[in-house]
């Protein structure tokens, strides 16, 4: 370990908040003091998931070895009336607040075992579960939206054949060495990703509406799924930057970056190299997201009618 990550960002404020590479640092410094929970997955035979946006995709990756149906907090009524043999319901919120309690709430009404899968130990969803069906993951402290932490620390429960200690050190000696300088001055990346990868792609798509857009434009598809009309139009403020596969035909050569991954990579590891490569462009652009966050706290709070903090403690 090359320095102290998780001391560096222990203390910022809404003036000093971190990138989100340096989060991606601090978090797996962080876990390699910790057990993780590992969530039996396969008690039920047809669950039913529900999560919003990162949450929806990490419970793909949490239940994918089950036949799982998976919704979202506008889909979640239909697919309870739409599939009869659901046998139990998880909910995936890091918060445990805004959607997942009313969720909770409408679900706890029906004859059906409810899980709430969560980072916070005062969730407003909790009080709508039974007290052994909650699970709390650990989380650092990270600026509103992040959601580094708190996913990746499910992740890391669900499959640890790679540890945050070995993640961390492969990002150390890996990924440290590459020259980032290139991705400045562009208006748009493509993030590439093997199809082994596919639902991380999704991560990387949030993670660039929540930090860029619409002033930095960025998307991300596996190797395959770019081969289909992705690349129509032609840009040299365009950046082509593929993760584990070789980028030989889209945008100009001095436009790609290749980033390598571990052989024996996980979600966790994938999430953790990307999010670690999208911290680098953060760097090297204004500060999009720092500018705005408070005000979009406020507005955050009013619509969901919650206290919503610029800082997740």
């Amino acid at each position: 370990m090359k320095e102290n990550y998780l001391k560096k960002v222990e203390a910022f404020d809404i003036d000093s908040l971190p990138d989100l590479d340096e989060i991606v640092l601090a978090s797996l410094q962080f876990f390699s003091d910790f057990d993780l929970l590992k969530i039996d997955t396969k008690k039920y035979s047809k669950p039913l998931v529900i999560g919003s946006v990162n949450a929806f995709q990490t419970g793909k990756i949490l239940f994918k070895e089950v036949d799982a149906v998976f919704a979202d907090s506008g889909s979640y009524k239909d697919k309870l009336s739409n599939v009869g043999d659901i046998d139990s319901v998880y909910i995936i919120s890091a918060s445990g607040g805004k959607h997942a309690t009313e969720i909770a709430q409408e679900i706890s009404k029906l004859d059906v075992p409810l899980f709430l899968i969560t980072n916070n130990l005062e969730a407003s969803a909790a009080k709508y579960v039974e007290q052994g069906n909650i699970f709390i993951f650990p989380h650092i402290r990270e600026p509103y939206t992040y959601n580094t932490s708190t996913y990746m620390s499910m992740m890391l429960g669900s499959d640890n054949s790679i540890s945050s200690k070995q993640i961390l050190e492969y990002l150390e000696s890996n990924i440290f060495e590459i020259d980032f300088n290139k991705l400045s001055e562009m208006e748009a990346f493509t993030l590439i990703v093997p199809t082994s990868f596919d639902i991380i792609k999704n991560f990387f798509e949030t993670k660039f509406d929540e930090l860029f857009q619409p002033k930095l434009s960025g998307r991300s598809f596996n190797i395959e799924e770019i081969k289909h009309a992705k690349t129509v139009i032609d840009s040299d403020k365009e950046f082509f930057i593929s993760f584990g596969v070789e980028n030989n035909y889209y945008g100009e050569e001095k436009n790609r970056l290749f980033i390598p991954i571990p052989q024996n990579c996980t979600p966790a590891t994938f999430m953790a190299i990307g999010y670690y490569v999208i911290g680098q462009i953060q760097k090297l652009y204004p500060p999009f997201f720092k500018n705005e966050i408070v005000e979009y706290a406020k507005e955050a709070s009013e619509i969901f009618d919650q206290e919503i903090n610029p800082i997740v403690e």
